[in-house]
């Protein structure tokens, strides 16, 4: 069986399978050498790995006893929780296809996902309206316990009867930042690249207690799960993001390590000012999802110095890791500050030119290309989007950047972000550093909107968190970047601005609402 990209479903008979580069083979590791230590803990509920284990067992016979098949795929809508890491583990080491919905989507982008991934199944915390009548509807609560109570415990998957490293694991859609949601596709050898790739770069070890707080619907909010169970450590999990309530669990769950966005990394910040807890524990503080300001890095720096700030950049498609910057608090007045850091270990990345697409040198802004075996191999029933990003193994981002001559990787906007005012390139990412270094300004979101003379404009949009004017943050702008690149208008605001179930800004929601009515002013 294949997908309409030919990207294959399930290995074809007889395939080599390497049992290292599956789902099961990290829970398999930690069972041998670790059966004792706790696995996961998550709102006063615990376990060891061999419960987990067999609750996982026990999760794969219940799949079954639903008239699941291989290749089948199942929805998973829900809060985090230690279910949706057990589905995370049973789904795809059960030969089936989990597919996460976005618990930020409203009804009609989560049908639309069900019924374009063909899930039988939709394993849920909430009601979802106009699904077909043919999908089976589970609940992620009791009845999901009882489901587990009633299956026969199974062994998990292995031999000929086990997935291969090629089979598909999941299908996950993206957030919709730039267009249509796409169901990217990413097979068991991609998943455990990711998990590898991690483990090379940081140190997993039986003393990791990593807090899942991101979406784990989302690649980011799975990004250290297979290699903190490959070391036997501990999944910290967090239903539910608030500044105190992640802080009480640091502090009580003696956490080492997380993934936050940096609008999160910024209220935790403030709220440890605040109201100090006992966080010596934390020792990687690691945010993704977008760039982080120099002044935020200082300041949650300050805040918790025993922990180092990693910077991690990727994509759903590259599952998700590209590049790491492991060691940001040392060089902070150091223009490499500002990178994503160089490409993981087992990644490769280059700058290509985006019409060209030749390779260009050190300095010179490109299209961000990544190769590995972390890389999807396209995008589920859609052969032309695929078409369009992949090439020769090559993944083309949409994110623009330059490599300096050490490897460091800087983002500078996403291509279809950069604005072109008066027939110069203004970068978005640099216009919202220069705002976010104002303390008044929580979050930023700087884009183009149509100008008579100039063709498009600078325009931001920004939450405050203090008194503070338009023509204040213009004159703040003007003393750190070119007068070009200095916003012309600015919409202040106090709520936060519209994000992703990632965590990123929707800045296309932000740019329709002020490019409404304007389009005929365009030349």
């Amino acid at each position: 069986m294949t997908t309409t990209t030919g990207a294959p479903l399930l290995a074809p008979a007889g395939d080599h399978r390497n049992a290292t580069r599956t789902i099961g083979a990290p829970l398999a590791r930690a069972l041998a050498v670790a059966p004792d230590a706790t696995a996961v803990t998550c709102a006063g509920v615990e376990f060891t790995y061999a419960e987990l284990g067999a609750r996982v067992r026990r999760l794969i016979g219940a799949l079954a006893d639903l008239g699941l098949e291989r290749g089948d795929r199942v929805a998973v809508l829900g809060a985090n929780g230690h279910r949706y890491l057990e589905l995370y583990l049973a789904v795809p080491a059960a030969g089936l296809v989990i597919v996460p919905l976005n618990t930020r989507h409203s009804d009609p982008e989560r049908v639309y996902a069900v019924a374009d991934s063909g899930a039988r199944v939709l394993i849920t915390d909430r009601a979802v309206a106009g699904l077909d009548d043919d999908v089976r509807v589970v609940g992620l609560d009791d009845e999901y316990d009882r489901l587990l109570a009633d299956a026969t415990e199974t062994s998990i998957p292995d031999g000929d009867d086990a997935p291969a490293e090629h089979d598909l694991a999941g299908i996950f859609y993206t957030g919709g930042t730039t267009g249509a949601a796409k169901g990217v596709m990413l097979t068991h050898g991609n998943l455990v690249a990711n998990a590898f790739h991690f483990m090379a770069c940081w140190p997993f070890t039986e003393d990791t207690r990593f807090m899942i707080v991101a979406p784990m619907f989302h690649a980011a909010g799975t990004i250290g799960a297979l290699a903190t169970i490959w070391a036997a450590g501990t999944q910290v999990i967090v239903p539910a993001f608030t500044p105190a309530g992640v802080l009480d669990v640091v502090e009580s769950e003696g956490v080492t390590a997380t993934l936050v966005v940096p609008t999160m990394m910024d209220a935790l910040a403030v709220e440890q000012r605040e109201r100090p807890r006992d966080v010596s524990s934390l020792r990687w503080l690691s945010h993704g999802s977008s760039p982080a300001a120099r002044e935020l890095l200082r300041r949650t720096h300050a805040t918790f110095p025993a922990a180092s700030m990693l910077h991690i950049y990727g994509l759903t498609e590259t599952s998700p890791i590209v590049t790491l910057h492991p060691d940001e608090q040392v060089r902070l007045d150091s223009p490499r500050a500002m990178s994503c850091g160089r490409p993981a270990v087992g990644v490769e990345v280059r700058i290509e030119d985006p019409v060209e697409r030749t390779t260009l040198p050190s300095g010179q802004v490109g299209e961000v290309a990544i190769r590995g075996a972390n890389v999807t191999p396209g995008y589920w029933n859609k052969p032309e989007e695929t078409a369009k990003v992949l090439d020769g193994g090559w993944f083309r981002s949409g994110d623009l950047g330059y490599l300096d001559d050490a490897g460091y990787l800087f983002l500078v906007d996403r291509a279809k972000d950069m604005i072109v005012s008066g027939g110069e390139n203004v970068y978005s990412a640099e216009v919202e550093n220069a705002l976010y270094s104002h303390p008044a300004v929580v979050e930023a979101a700087v884009f183009g909107i149509p100008d008579d003379r100039f063709g498009e404009a600078v325009h931001a949009t920004v939450q405050i968190r203090a008194a503070v004017t338009a023509d204040e943050l213009v004159a703040h702008c003007r003393l750190t970047i070119a007068g070009y690149k200095v916003p012309r208008t600015v919409e202040l605001r106090e709520d936060p601005l519209p994000k992703s179930g990632a965590g990123k800004i929707l800045k296309r929601n932000l740019r329709d609402a002020v490019w409404e009515g304007r389009e005929s002013r365009l030349v």
